[in-house]
């Protein structure tokens, strides 16, 4: 019955309770860990800092063989998941394989409430650790005390802050009110916010701050990118509306509609989408046109000559129907196909597991860095392993074989296509030391993960990080800040 509807309106069964309930809040009753394919069974994945699979002694790269006698062989992940989550305090039996040792043995586990938190990292971050820097995963109950507290701490250790970096980057979003909530950390109380328009006029609704700000007046920058969605937006365009913090980074992913939550019978809830929401400038986020769909049932793109001009607090131009623009943007590298393809065969994940196995210490997640030697002894493990991938060229190189084909001249030219061909077939490692800068970054963010978990893989990450550095950069100039701003 909700097919024809938007994709955010949604039935949610008994059995999917735990999953909605893991999106709203952050909690979940479970093992503490992700879960990966590995060959026909799945494996650990990335365990959480002082979760029962820790507790029990397991550690990323282990199998799964059997849970409670039932083997996973041919398992999906979703299938498996189901069987680990469950009431805290309930126990439950693995059967393991060693990532190390190749050892089996069985784990008896004790079920823990999870309470994976919004705010995975916060710590200073600039030339001389003059800003502060926050994380926010995702806008669950009780997001904005976490980054409050988070800031609060940061500020007491270093009483000379200077700005705030907000990172809301692959942040999906999440409640409403915490992302207001949210708002109210920088702008004053009575401030409108947010707005939402339904077809009925119980869901036109206005959203202002309420309480007193952190600070109102420290220069704040806001990072985002193209999975920053929703509430995510929000924060974003109603700060950038106000002209109360910087936006640096890519356009933002563009939904900019309100789901209202409802219980059904069988414990089951839907999810429906009531209305849409509007930033204080009076524009609507919302990129895709789901009330207007294609013959075979697709939606397009808000077209450009509808789309309409808006001003913020100072005049700045803002365009509604296409995400968030960001003030300062700084162009993404699309995923390499190279490194797409080694983590499609787990070939990062499994010599990270290797390279912990030789190496029981690490340097600190901060200055942590692979070396030459290192990367050169990955790319001769590599040796032998298969992770073809086709490269834009040799796509391109085929879709001129079809259209050639279809407009009979192919066999003409049939010798040239072939040498074309081989000169740009697959020399994978000839690709590898081209991005060698990239592939070592992948390989060190996994590596530093299994030493210091989550926490640990974006401090390491923050060392080489574009955005950041445009955050700090503008921090650290106040006049082009200000400029910004302003709009002059």
């Amino acid at each position: 019955m909700l097919d024809d509807l938007d994709p955010y309106t949604n039935y949610i069964t008994e059995e999917d309770i735990e999953d909605y309930r893991f999106q709203t809040t952050g909690k979940y009753g479970g093992i503490g860990s992700t879960i990966r394919k590995k060959d026909d069974y799945l494996c650990i994945g990335e365990p959480y800092e002082n979760s029962p699979v820790i507790k029990a002694g397991m550690k990323a790269g282990d199998l799964i063989l059997e849970i409670e006698g039932r083997s996973t062989k041919g398992k999906d992940i979703d299938d498996v998941s189901k069987f680990l989550k469950g009431s805290p305090g309930t126990q439950l039996k693995l059967k393991i394989k060693d990532a190390f040792t190749g050892e089996e043995s069985v784990k008896t586990i004790k079920r823990e409430e999870i309470n994976v938190s919004s705010v995975p990292y916060a710590g200073m971050v600039g030339a001389n650790k003059e800003y502060a820097y926050v994380r926010l995963s995702q806008f669950t109950e009780r997001c904005t005390y976490f980054v409050r507290s988070a800031l609060d701490s940061l500020k007491k250790a270093n009483p000379g802050v200077k700005g705030v970096v907000l990172d809301l980057r692959f942040n999906p979003g999440g409640l409403l009110d915490e992302a207001v909530n949210m708002c109210n950390l920088f702008i004053n109380g009575s401030q409108l916010v947010v707005s939402t328009k339904g077809k009925n006029a119980e869901w036109d609704k206005e959203y202002k701050t309420t309480g007193s700000p952190w600070d109102e007046k420290m220069p704040v920058v806001v990072l985002i990118n193209r999975n920053s969605a929703s509430a995510s937006e929000i924060v974003a365009g109603t700060l950038q509306d106000l002209d109360r913090g910087i936006v640096i980074g890519q356009r933002s992913f563009g939904k900019g509609l309100v789901q209202t939550t409802r219980n059904l019978v069988y414990n089951a809830k839907l999810k429906v989408t009531t209305a849409k929401y509007y930033t204080p400038s009076g524009r609507c986020i919302q990129m895709l046109d789901y009330s207007h769909r294609n013959e075979d049932g697709s939606v397009g793109h808000v077209p450009d000559s509808i789309k309409t001009k808006f001003k913020t607090k100072n005049g700045r131009t803002v365009m509604d129907g296409g995400g968030v623009d960001p003030d300062i943007k700084v162009e993404s590298k699309d995923a390499l196909k190279v490194i797409a393809a080694l983590n499609a065969k787990s070939l990062i994940f499994e010599y990270a597991t290797q390279y912990v196995k030789t190496h029981p210490t690490v340097a600190p997640a901060s200055s942590f860095q692979l070396s030459e030697t290192d990367f050169n002894a990955f790319v001769t493990w590599l040796e032998g392993k298969d992770y073809s991938y086709e490269t834009r060229a040799e796509e391109l190189l085929s879709k001129f074989k079809e259209v050639s084909e279809k407009e009979n001249y192919f066999q003409a030219i049939k010798g040239d296509y072939e040498n074309l061909r081989k000169a740009l077939a697959a020399d994978k490692k000839q690709d590898l030391m081209k991005h060698r800068k990239e592939v070592t970054l992948a390989l060190q963010e996994e590596i530093i993960s299994r030493y210091y978990f989550q926490k640990g893989r974006i401090e390491n990450l923050l060392q080489s990080d574009p955005e950041l550095a445009a955050a700090t950069q503008v921090l650290g100039d106040q006049a082009k800040y200000n400029q910004i701003l302003s709009g002059k």
